[in-house]
């Protein structure tokens, strides 16, 4: 196995994934695609203040977030994380994991401070592919003005973008 690969799977193996969905069924999925990647430290919390929780006392290395859950939703969870004055790790890489992909839901994501989307259902394949993003190619996090999240990508864009939303969008998908 060529180092590359190996020190990709080493980054697997290490990585600490907190996987916060009230759907038991779906956290269960979720750890069995983390476990077939490789990825063998993973908590579970079915609901938003049970992630919060596990946050503090676990330091999870990447958290995976459902969108849509009673009380404590995926998006308020995100900002109460990226709050750096008030929450103790703020630079947590957050993958939201939503059965929703209307383009208003990933405009949301990535104004509140997401670092990858992926759409339900997932493949292993994907899952991988945005661990690596965050762990191995991990983006600077920035303050600007009352956002606090990952940078956007530094990637020039083949066609010109004229409206903000698209050039958020853009941001989050290019590699």
């Amino acid at each position: 196995m060529p180092r590359a690969r190996k020190d990709l799977a080493a980054s697997l193996v290490a990585a600490k994934v907190l996987v916060v969905d009230d759907d038991h069924y779906m956290r269960k999925v979720v750890r069995t695609l983390l476990t077939s990647i490789g990825v063998n430290k993973i908590t579970e919390a079915p609901d938003g203040p049970s992630g919060l929780e596990k946050i503090r006392s676990w330091s999870p290395d990447v958290i995976i977030l459902d969108w849509e859950m009673p009380g404590l939703d995926g998006p308020a969870f995100v900002r109460m994380v990226r709050s750096p004055t008030t929450f103790p790790y703020p630079d947590v890489p957050i993958i939201m994991l939503t059965g929703h992909g209307e383009r208003s839901r990933v405009i949301e994501a990535v104004k509140i401070g997401v670092n990858e989307f992926l759409l339900k259902p997932v493949s292993s394949k994907a899952l991988q592919d945005r661990l690596i993003s965050v762990l191995a190619k991990p983006r600077q996090v920035m303050q600007d003005g009352n956002y606090y999240g990952p940078a956007p990508r530094k990637r020039k864009m083949a066609a010109t973008v004229n409206d903000d939303n698209d050039r958020a969008i853009a941001n989050l998908f290019l590699v």
